[in-house]
């Protein structure tokens, strides 16, 4: 009976301790629903890019890698929401090369950067926006192009380490 009690107490305890904590309308979302012209597909968001076996050599003789392209896929356009668009990439700039995008700090490779350009092959700086590009209805692709440069430095005193190496950088699109 002493123990029945004693159960009996405890739970009533815990249900007024676990009352005490509940507090009415202590979550509230906020945020701001808009309409965009163009999706970005599932899976579309990431964009791999493999430059390969690039030899060391090459910096030396060519200071930069050919251009590789790479495409960015809009997809349910509505050109009566928005025109054009804008794309800004983002990331850590290489100090030596102003406007690239740096090596990851986990990269063993270093002496060269990230440089980008615009579907005519201009160039284009991390942290400005791009060519103001036309939008169709349904499906676009909007075309860059990235390549590797040699750092003037690491060029000139033959410096470039070989090895592993990444580089990370974020898009966003300004629509019109």
């Amino acid at each position: 009976m002493n123990k029945l009690i004693q159960c009996a107490v405890a739970s009533a305890l815990l249900i007024n301790v676990s009352m005490a904590f509940a507090v009415p309308d202590n979550l509230r979302v906020i945020g701001n629903l808009v309409e965009e012209p163009c999706t970005i597909l599932p899976g579309d968001e990431n964009i791999p890019m493999d430059f390969f076996d690039t030899p060391e050599k090459n910096f030396y003789a060519y200071g930069e890698t050919p251009p590789k392209e790479f495409v960015i896929k809009l997809a349910d356009c509505d050109t009566s929401i928005g025109k054009f668009v804008e794309v800004t990439f983002s990331g850590t700039p290489n100090l030596a090369l102003p406007g690239f995008l740096a090596l990851s700090t986990s990269s063993v490779a270093s002496g060269f950067a990230v440089g980008l350009q615009n579907s005519d092959k201009t160039p284009l700086a991390i942290e400005q926006k791009g060519s103001k590009l036309t939008l169709q209805d349904g499906a676009n692709q909007l075309r860059f192009y990235a390549y590797l440069k040699g750092e003037p430095d690491a060029i000139a005193d033959k410096t470039i380490k070989v090895g592993p190496y990444s580089a990370v950088a974020t898009f966003k699109l300004d629509y019109e």
